[in-house]
């Protein structure tokens, strides 16, 4: 049941609804502060910002502009993951304009996780995304929903309207090519 009434009040904030926004929010704000969380466990040494800040960056973001169609909760929690891996990507730009970074690692385990990067990796971890969705937007955008906004498989194929087992071979390949492209790029720098 909520997960509709979320779909509905979704549809009606993209038409322009802010009571519809007022009534969405505190419905959708433990998801979004878990998925801030995961985004903010990667971040190396002190972190600059908190979940409840990283939750709110993105909502304002998300104000600023127009929200685009939510088909479901799902769809809905992957824009805002893409919000957020763009507020700390801006961070990390800031950051690293302040101090140059040093020798990197290749970011990537098996499993897709990222390993203490710091802003220099996790700028070459979002400009091989960018790399990624460009050759192939399906890939980039099955990355980012899997690694950024923590959906399943099942989910990701809910939000992209693809079979399940096309949506995991799809990631396999784009997880190679990501472990591919950054380990070249590590060993160039």
């Amino acid at each position: 049941m909520m997960e509709v009434e979320i779909t509905q009040l979704l549809h009606r904030v993209h038409q322009g609804d802010a009571d519809a926004l007022n009534a969405v929010v505190p419905m959708v704000y433990r998801e979004l502060k878990r998925l801030a969380a995961s985004h903010l466990r990667h971040e190396k040494g002190p972190v600059t910002i908190q979940t409840t800040a990283l939750v709110h960056e993105a909502f304002l973001r998300l104000a600023g502009s127009r929200l685009p169609e939510c088909e479901n909760r799902s769809h809905f929690y992957g824009i805002a993951a893409r919000v957020m891996r763009q507020v700390l990507v801006d961070m990390a730009r800031r950051r690293r304009t302040a101090k140059r970074g040093s020798a990197i690692e290749t970011p990537l385990t098996d499993s897709l996780k990222l390993i203490a990067p710091d802003d220099h990796t996790f700028l070459m971890l979002n400009d091989a995304l960018d790399s990624l969705a460009a050759t192939s937007p399906v890939k980039g955008r099955l990355i980012e929903l899997r690694f950024f906004a923590g959906l399943t498989a099942e989910e990701s194929a809910d939000v992209l309207a693809m079979p399940v087992g096309t949506v995991r071979r799809e990631l396999r390949l784009a997880q190679a090519w990501l472990r591919h492209e950054l380990g070249a790029t590590g060993a160039a720098s």
